[in-house]
């Protein structure tokens, strides 16, 4: 008996991420050692483009709707004729987005991606790996599979609901007519 948990979108669909369904959303269960997404802490001070980005992927996970919209435009990276409860599980949305994201706006090939994926601590945190005990390795042929469907046109589409968050957050400057 599989059990699998449901979680819920805004629009009132569901997605399984925790049981059958082979490419979750996201594991809202942590494990020992993990740090939950919304508590990770990022210098505020620094100048690099990885706690920026890490900055902006944390709000997205945690606004509920922001959330929903950026996962209904994931979930159509995967192929409809994908059967969703067989095969072997792929990696979760949620980590193609991160992942995904610094790729494509850091302009880095799969080498530095894996690297980077591998052996840096706060973008391990992001991905939902234990700080303790954690030693899962992300092949270099996982990564190119898996973000290959994460293309700039999608990169484009969340930008935009992204930006549209943006605008609700600091609103729009009024324009003269």
């Amino acid at each position: 008996m599989v059990i699998g948990i449901a979680f819920p979108f805004e629009n009132g669909s569901k997605a399984i991420i925790r049981g059958e369904n082979m490419r979750k959303v996201i594991d809202i269960q942590m494990k020992f050692g993990e740090v939950d997404i919304s508590k990770i802490e990022f210098d505020p001070r620094s100048r690099d483009e990885i706690p920026k980005l890490l900055m902006g992927l944390q709000e997205i996970y945690c606004n509920r709707k922001v959330r929903d919209e950026v996962f209904t435009v994931l979930r159509d990276l995967v192929s409809e004729g994908i059967d969703q409860n067989n095969g072997r599980r792929g990696m979760d949305l949620w980590k193609i987005l991160v992942l995904g994201t610094l790729r494509l706006s850091c302009n880095w090939d799969y080498d530095k991606l894996m690297d980077i994926a591998n052996n840096h601590k706060t973008l391990r945190l992001m991905l939902g790996h234990s700080s303790v005990f954690d030693d899962y390795y992300y092949p270099l042929q996982t990564l190119k599979d898996n973000l290959s469907l994460f293309t700039p046109e999608v990169l484009d589409r969340i930008n935009r609901i992204v930006l549209q968050h943006g605008h609700q957050l600091i609103g729009k400057k009024k324009t003269k007519d």
